[in-house]
């Protein structure tokens, strides 16, 4: 097997590996699904890299939700939830295609960011047009929104943080090896 296919079976198996650990146990939005989106944009071809993670999602996601409290798992938001995921696989792409600490950090930092902006506008949309409205449908509702969730977002972006760099140090350290072990059977 050479170098470059080992290169991309390492990158889908951690790219599914880690969006798989959204099963596991952890602190409200710390996953590392949107560093495995991040990665995956940077470090698998073609249209694979949009799948694997939108696979895993619609996969998971009613294990998740059974987990919460029985519900399906699927919610009104849960398109703009792939969505910005999706988005995350493209600044994946555009940002870190040539990986340096900074670009994987400023890449994280943006892949959180729009994460929490486009779905905490859908939060409110939704909750502003409920039968019972949990936030006014102005405004100022939409302010009230984004302020409860500044929390979540410090959560998501230390989850994106962390996992952007362990997939990449990973990726990194893994090809490193196979490159020497490689060059070791050619000598």
């Amino acid at each position: 097997m050479s170098n470059q296919n080992n290169s991309r079976n390492y990158a889908i198996g951690l790219t599914v590996l880690s969006a798989l650990g959204r099963l596991v146990p952890h602190a409200p939005n710390v996953t590392p699904l949107g560093g495995s989106c991040l990665f995956a944009g940077s470090r698998i071809a073609g249209p694979l890299a949009y799948a694997l993670p939108l696979v895993v999602m619609l996969a998971t996601d009613p294990i998740v939700g059974a987990a919460a409290g029985g519900h399906s798992g699927y919610t009104s938001t849960s398109p703009v939830i792939y969505a910005s995921f999706l988005i995350s696989v493209w600044i994946g792409r555009r940002v870190v295609s040539n990986v340096t600490g900074m670009r994987v950090g400023l890449a994280a930092f943006l892949c959180s960011l729009q994460f929490f902006l486009l779905t905490n506008f859908a939060m409110w949309f939704s909750a502003s047009r409920s039968a019972v409205p949990f936030y006014t449908p102005n405004f100022a509702g939409l302010v009230s929104c984004y302020a409860a969730a500044l929390p979540f977002w410090g959560r998501t972006l230390a989850g994106d943080l962390f996992f952007s760099a362990a997939l990449f140090g990973m990726y990194a350290w893994l090809s490193q090896r196979v490159a020497t072990a490689e060059n070791r059977v050619a000598v």
